[in-house]
């Protein structure tokens, strides 16, 4: 089985929780309650859109490997804050 990997864009939402967009898949898009939350709907999200393009006899679309820089933002909780 081939892997296919593509990014996703998390935005927090305006009434709260987040939304989940991948540019690689236009109409492909989802939300989370919580940060986490997103991720996984978006795992779902993804997997749903690919097989419904496998159904409809539609190609697979590839994204580019990115050419730049990416950020991201992380939760840490340091055991000791100095």
């Amino acid at each position: 089985m081939k892997t296919y990997t593509y990014t996703i864009k998390i935005d927090p939402a305006e009434e709260g929780g987040y939304i989940v967009t991948v540019p690689a898949l236009p109409g492909c898009f989802t939300q989370g309650e919580s940060y986490e939350e997103a991720i996984v709907n978006a795992e779902e999200c993804v997997q749903g859109f690919l097989e419904a393009l496998i159904k409809a006899g539609q190609p697979l679309p590839k994204e580019p490997r990115p050419t730049r820089s990416m950020m991201a933002s992380i939760k840490v909780s340091p055991a000791m804050v100095v």
